[in-house]
């Protein structure tokens, strides 16, 4: 990118949080990555920078969210459960209450508002909130571990700046708080590959899923089988979304990093690696156009933390840091691992792949019908 100016977001208020023991969602995997980048020298370069952000004011939460969902979440976590908390999401098993919980909500959500703005003054063209991407709540819902929808947050406040917005979500599950906020919208296009809501939480994002009134065309959903593989995630980007996406051709990207599409994550059933993600990015990479990416989902830390680490070098030009066969457990401070930060290439079964490939060429015939026309592409 011409003129780099890259900003990891942290704050050490993070770490001093976490979901209840035994919740899948881990907050310390941003400190942990953190930590890594530090360890390789890959954070605080002359084109890189740490910045802790703001939290999010009462005021901008609710720009999306309604006062009285708010307050539920504030008194939850005082033990006190108003009648509806549980109608909203509070005090389910993917959303618990714990303490804490408001303040890490506006943390992070605060981070890619901070985020936002940091683009939009041109202190920033890449930024990164590992502690993002809660893309399931709801104006009033709790939802998939997510309390307060950040991305929502940094889209609306790029919008009301008059900035056209894509995003692009590649964790595992369906954004399904992203897009109903934006789905009659055509200055937010939202890009979501996922594994197909047959299979897996939320159930939502079927390729039909395309937008509404003014929005049709503006919402891609493309739902992915069990087993999915590199190369056929690959071209399912390559073939469905990324013609899209350069017709669209947006003044700012937000991408969601969620890194339990990648084979072996215990919440799901896709067969990445995250080599697939590096040659995503660098796509991307080529529009020139400044990058907001957030974390997302990711339950096996170790893995999350080694892809996020390897995607910040990616966005920062910095890939050549990763060592290769050999320093990986010694660099990241492990002993499971010692291939560099990328995976090793995955051999996939002949059987599988078949059945992959016709379910995503079904997939990608679908929104070449249907949705390419309205953007006057064949």
């Amino acid at each position: 990118m011409d003129d780099l100016k890259a900003v990891f977001l942290y704050s050490p208020e993070w770490d001093k949080i976490n979901y209840p023991q035994g919740c899948p969602f881990d907050t310390g995997r941003a400190g942990k990555t953190r930590s890594t980048l530090k360890s390789m020298g890959i954070l605080g370069g002359s084109h890189q920078r740490e910045v802790v952000p703001a939290k999010a004011t009462r005021s901008e939460m609710e720009r999306f969210h309604k006062p009285e969902y708010l307050d539920a979440i504030k008194n939850a976590e005082k033990g006190i459960l108003p009648p509806g908390a549980f109608a909203m999401g509070i005090g389910t098993p993917d959303c618990p209450v714990f303490h804490g919980m408001y303040e890490y909500a506006s943390l992070a959500s605060g981070a890619s508002i901070t985020g936002a703005r940091m683009i939009l003054s041109g202190e920033a063209n890449i930024v990164f909130n590992p502690s993002g991407g809660f893309h399931h709540a709801g104006p009033a819902k709790a939802s998939g571990f997510c309390y307060v929808n950040d991305v929502v947050l940094a889209a609306m406040e790029l919008t009301v700046a008059k900035k056209s917005v894509l995003f692009l979500d590649m964790d595992v599950h369906h954004g399904d708080g992203v897009q109903s906020a934006f789905y009659e919208r055509d200055d937010i296009m939202t890009v979501s590959l996922h594994e197909s809501g047959k299979t897996l939480y939320p159930g939502t994002g079927f390729e039909n899923e395309i937008g509404r009134g003014k929005g049709e065309g503006y919402s891609i959903n493309i739902p992915l089988p069990v087993g999915t593989y590199d190369n056929a995630y690959k071209r399912a980007f390559r073939e469905a979304a990324l013609p899209l996406i350069h017709k669209f051709n947006p003044d700012v990207l937000i991408i969601e990093l969620g890194m339990d599409a990648l084979s072996g994550d215990p919440l799901a059933h896709l067969q990445l690696t995250n080599n697939t993600f590096v040659d995503i990015i660098k796509e991307i990479l080529k529009l020139n156009k400044p990058i907001l990416a957030t974390g997302g989902g990711g339950y096996n830390v170790a893995a999350s933390v080694r892809s996020w680490a390897l995607l910040w070098s990616v966005l920062c030009g910095e890939d050549d840091h990763d060592m290769g066969i050999g320093l990986g457990g010694v660099m990241l401070e492990t002993t499971d691992w010692l291939g560099g930060l990328r995976d090793r290439v995955l051999i996939t079964d002949a059987g599988i792949r078949d059945t992959v490939d016709a379910d995503i060429n079904r997939v990608i015939a679908a929104i070449r019908e249907r949705v390419f026309p309205l953007h006057s592409l064949l």
